[in-house]
């Protein structure tokens, strides 16, 4: 184990020779000529980052050596004209690192579906020419500048997308302002880390991140650092005052920026900051970080491959078979260029090319909503995962403090007097980790406290003694030495203080422990009364304050043992630490009792709600402490994890293991036809459970209790959740100690005033601390995953099925093409793009929080009952449909049904009495109705795709909490683009687009209502009847 003591490389404990301060008196009183030397100082040529940190000495010269290096002092720290002249050095923050602008640039051009893009484009070209012969057609130059627009626009949206959700992600970061403790002028302070300058002394306490390189120079035995981010390395490294290898990643009396105090605290000098600490310099030799594909990325990523893939083969297949059988058969149907140009369809039919950007924008949009709710999302990758969480495991639920009640016992008290209320507040004042940052001014207002819940709960509870009324006496800091500190941690439980008066320098030291009664219960061989007077600690009294405990835990109190002992004639050196922390643990016994502390960890009010809204949402929530079990379990009634009266115990898990030998971890979940089930264990229950009882116990409730947990058996615990029922476990938590489970789980979710460790950890912070907004967070990963899918199911049926049709009829069945190339493009890019974005402002549908959560592994972003509703129902109506209009059309210019079906190559000058000028523009009409046709239906689409179940009656896009006037608004925009294109003279002439008559423009509103209405009968089934066949087809 560590040897937790208090020690300082410039003399043992705190202790400052007359020589050592001496010193820095001379470095202090010198600034003046030291700045002058330094500001005449020729500007040295930048080292590269490598040779920087192989160049850092400041673990190796002498502590002093550095004091006067930066004309700073131990315990004084920096005076405010020093601070405000090396503050014009720059600030203490880490520069990004250089981005890779071709790398970005060849995603935006290329990535998507953009190369299928790029595919036709050069296709396109090649039609033009060579194959277009000596009179090219214009209408192949049009196409492939309308690809190559396409392109550009494409890119520039995606680009425009990720600089607009990089602002965002940046401007919800900058939320999170990192702190620091500091000295100056002999003053405590808080102040931000980036304002830390070189010279700065800067205090970290357990938990804290370290905001810029440190020599140490004071420190507990303790000291432990993570420093994973910084070297990958993932055990704890201890830190100390002595150098222990001459490179300064490895050497242990530095901390170095961005690592993490996991245990024990420490007192460091600044000597390196921002870009030039060793953070700085890595990140600087790094360069950007490599590109890691999210869920919703990976998903997309697959639809693409597939879409792709049927695409280019669709498009090789009418390639092959005009080459292998029309150009023979029909020699006059199509030539090579038109052929192409014809194929084209298949490629540009199948691209949703607004999928890409409508799930970036989506992502992005949710984002912004989550900010609002106080949820900082580091990655977006996170808001997609959220949508799939089955499992919550919550480590802070509660803050612990001091209620009314409480207050008004402490009132009652002040006007008593006794040793044992004396020594009780002794015990919690200075057996404690926390502190006050300021110092007493007088105020009626209570002073800032630094440090974890429960200790600033009982430092608190000792400051109420501190008033002029008060007869108990409150000790000051400054009246003892601490000799030797162990602090509090998970394993032990209690925390342990040595203290010498100064007022009574002979008198024997002091023991003073802090901890868990049924943890220092056996240590104890007596009790003290509040008259001061010493009785043994057994039979009636051992009981009496036994049930004390178990009762006041039963009520939800976070119960604490204060305990101390006189060390008179034990001789310990408490400067020798190869024997100082055998010696102490010796004596942890015959303890006296001073008192019991009851801490009322009051429930955060919005706690319960949430708690109701997340199990109403199909997800498990546990709860993982390190609470005493009755104490555990009354907390997880009051919030509604436990709702059962009778709550099993281990044995019941056990006992029943035979049920889950053989079955997979998938299969390994609560049925829904068990009923609710409730269980409590402990730390040490767990420890030895084996396989077949953590199925037991996963497999069989669904309300379960964790107490008296260690950080290892926590991560024992999501880890073990994670390998059964498919479950992604979000993990809560705000204490260094949950940082492990936090980094363990699928979505770690760490409170904004917890620890720096835990919020490092954790892929999403509560700024507000607010328990209620994961429900938010849940419904808004769902939401996005929703609305994706809405959009797939928008683009799907018109913007591939109905273009494709078109493609088919004139490749395989000898019609001449209902819907040009152009037109086809046009609409792939412009009207889906323009459309679909309103689907991603859509709100969340009122069953949205009532659906089981989604399985990852099996419930992808298509299944078949997707495809059927695209291709077998929606889909269905909308090509007949438009064809209907094409032959319409036919039929009023005397062309009937077999006169424009299988005709090939009889479609020439002459046909149907027909020249081919003629047939040329009833063609370019039909294809332009058809087009209308298909822009105007997909209104009847776009309101259909909207909910999944819900009727448009209940979601109204014009008013109520449903509105979304996007949708109209891209509507019209829609048909701006329509009449465009039909009615500009350059397209006319280019592209051979035409006007068309004014009841083609009047008939397919009535199939966009027809489609409205025939999906409003079908969600009218699924609502009605959920059993039936309808509903069980319902994507």
């Amino acid at each position: 184990m560590p040897k937790p003591e208090r020690t300082s490389s410039v003399g043992r404990a705190t202790t400052w020779s007359q020589h050592d301060a001496d010193r820095a008196s001379v470095a202090i009183g010198f600034r003046t000529l030291s700045i002058q030397v330094e500001d005449k100082t020729l500007p040295r040529p930048i080292p590269e980052p490598a040779e920087a940190i192989r160049q850092v000495d400041a673990h190796l010269v002498d502590v002093n050596v550095l004091f006067t290096r930066f004309s700073s002092h131990p315990s004084l720290g920096l005076d405010s004209i020093t601070v405000q002249r090396k503050a014009l050095d720059g600030q203490n923050v880490i520069s990004r690192p250089p981005t890779q602008y071709w790398k970005k640039l060849l995603n935006y051009v290329f990535g998507g579906f953009n190369f299928l893009m790029w595919i036709a484009f050069i296709v396109t070209i090649l039609s033009y020419q060579p194959l277009g012969g000596d009179h090219p057609a214009g209408f192949n130059l049009g196409v492939a500048v309308l690809l190559f627009l396409v392109i550009a626009i494409s890119s520039t949206f995606y680009a425009l997308v990720d600089f607009h959700a990089s602002r965002v992600m940046k401007s919800i970061k900058s939320l999170v302002a990192q702190d620091a403790t500091v000295i100056r002028s002999g003053t405590r302070q808080i102040i931000k880390a980036a304002e830390l300058v070189l010279g700065d002394i800067v205090v970290l306490s357990m938990g804290e991140c370290v905001p810029a390189d440190l020599r140490i120079f004071e420190t507990s035995s303790d000291l432990k650092f993570d420093r994973s981010l910084l070297t990958g390395e993932s055990e704890p490294i201890p830190g100390g005052l002595i150098s222990t290898s001459d490179n300064p990643l490895e050497t242990h009396n530095l901390a170095l920026s961005s690592t993490f105090v996991v245990q024990g605290t420490c007192t460091g000098l600044v000597y390196a900051t921002g870009d030039r600490s060793a953070m700085g310099r890595i990140v600087a030799m790094s360069g950007e970080t490599k590109f890691k594909m999210t869920p919703m990325q990976k998903e997309i990523w697959f639809f693409t491959k597939v879409i792709s893939t049927l695409a280019i083969s669709l498009f090789c297949l009418a390639i092959i078979i005009w080459a292998a059988w029309l150009r023979v058969r029909f020699p006059g149907f199509l030539t090579a260029s038109s052929a192409i140009i014809n194929s084209i369809g298949c490629l540009t039919a199948f691209v949703p090319q607004g999928l890409p950007l409508c799930v970036a924008l989506s992502l992005t949009i949710v984002a912004k909503r989550m900010a609002k709710h106080n949820v900082l999302v580091k990655n977006l990758a996170t808001i997609e995962t959220l949508g799939c969480m089955s499992s919550v495991e919550s480590l802070a639920l509660a803050d612990a403090s001091f209620d009314n009640v409480r207050k008004q016992l402490v009132d009652s008290e002040k006007g008593a007097s006794g040793l044992g209320i004396d020594t009780l507040v002794k015990v919690g004042r200075l057996c404690n980790a926390a502190q006050f940052v300021s110092e007493e001014t007088g105020s009626t207002e209570p002073r800032l406290v630094k440090g974890d819940a429960t200790d600033s709960a009982v430092l608190r509870f000792t400051e109420l003694f501190n008033t002029p009324d008060s007869n108990i006496g409150v000790p000051s800091s400054n009246a003892y030495e601490v000799q030797y500190t162990i602090p509090f941690n998970s394993k032990n439980k209690w925390m342990l203080t040595v203290v010498q008066s100064r007022t009574v320098p002979t008198g024997p030291p002091e023991m003073l422990v802090k901890g868990a009664p049924d943890i220092l219960f056996p240590h104890c061989v007596s009790t003290m009364k509040s008259d001061g007077t010493v009785v043994p600690l057994e039979g009636q009294v051992r009981e009496r304050l036994h049930q004390l405990q178990l009762d006041w835990a039963s009520e939800g109190q976070r119960v604490l043992a204060l305990c101390k002992r006189d060390l008179a004639g034990i001789d310990i050196d408490f400067h020798n630490q190869d024997t100082v922390e055998k010696s102490v643990y010796q004596e942890l016994r015959g303890l006296t009792l001073v008192g019991l502390v009851g801490i009322f960890d009051p429930v955060r009010p919005t706690v319960k709600d949430a708690v109701g809204v997340i199990r109403r949402a199909g997800v498990r929530v546990f709860m993982v402490t390190g609470d005493f079990k009755l104490t555990a379990v009354a907390i997880a009634k009051q919030v509604g994890i436990i709702t059962t009266e009778n709550v099993d115990l281990c044995s019941e898990v056990t006992s029943n293991t035979k049920d889950f030998v053989g079955v997979p971890f998938h299969d390994i979940k609560p049925s829904d036809n068990d009923g609710v089930r409730s269980l409590v264990l402990t730390g040490e229950e767990i420890a030895s459970f084996s396989t077949e009882e953590w199925s037991s116990c996963l497999g069989r409730y669904s309300e379960i209790v964790f107490a008296r947990t260690t950080p290892e058996q926590k991560l024992r615990i999501v880890n073990e959740i994670k390998a059964r029922g498919d479950n992604i476990v979000a993990v809560t938590g705000d204490g260094t100690n949950d940082a492990p489970a936090l980094r363990a789980s699928d979505i770690g979710v760490a409170m904004g005033g917890g620890s720096d460790v835990a919020k490092e950890a954790a892929a999403m912070i509560l700024l507000d601390n607010n328990f209620s907004s994961i429900p938010v967070a849940i419904e808004m990963g769902r939401l996005v995953f929703d609305n994706v899918k809405k959009v797939v199911m928008y683009i799907m049926p018109a913007g591939t099925y109905t273009e494709f049709m078109a493609v088919f009829a004139n490749v395989f069945l000898g019609m001449q093409l209902s819907l040009s190339s152009y037109l086809q493009i046009c609409f792939s890019i412009t009207h889906d793009v323009v459309m679909s974005i309103p689907l991603m402002f859509e709100q969340s549908e009122a069953d949205l929080m009532l659906r089981k959560p989604r399985n990852a592994r099996t419930d992808r972003l298509t299944d078949w009952r997707f495809f059927f509703h695209i291709y077998f129902f929606t889909g269905l109506m909308m090509w007949p449909s438009a064809m209907a209009m094409w032959f319409l059309y036919m039929s009023q210019q005397g062309l009937r049904f077999h006169d424009v079906i299988l005709v090939y190559d009889q479609w020439t000058d002459g046909w149907k009495g027909y020249s081919v000028d003629q047939l040329t523009a009833i063609v370019s009409v039909g294809q332009c109705i058809y087009y209308v046709t298909m822009v105007i239906m997909q209104f009847g689409g776009i309101l259909s795709a909207r909910t999944r179940r819900m009727s448009i009656l209940n979601s109204n896009p014009l008013w109520g909490p449903r509105k979304n006037l996007a949708i109209f608004a891209g509507m019209i925009f829609s048909t701006l683009i329509a009449i465009v294109n039909l009615y500009g003279p350059g397209f006319q002439h280019v592209f051979d687009t035409a006007p068309i008559p004014g009841m083609f423009w009047g008939i397919p509103f009535a199939f966009a209502f027809g489609i409205l209405c025939v999906d409003e009968s079908r969600k009218l089934i699924v609502r009605s009847y959920p059993q039936s066949f309808v509903a069980k087809m319902a994507w």
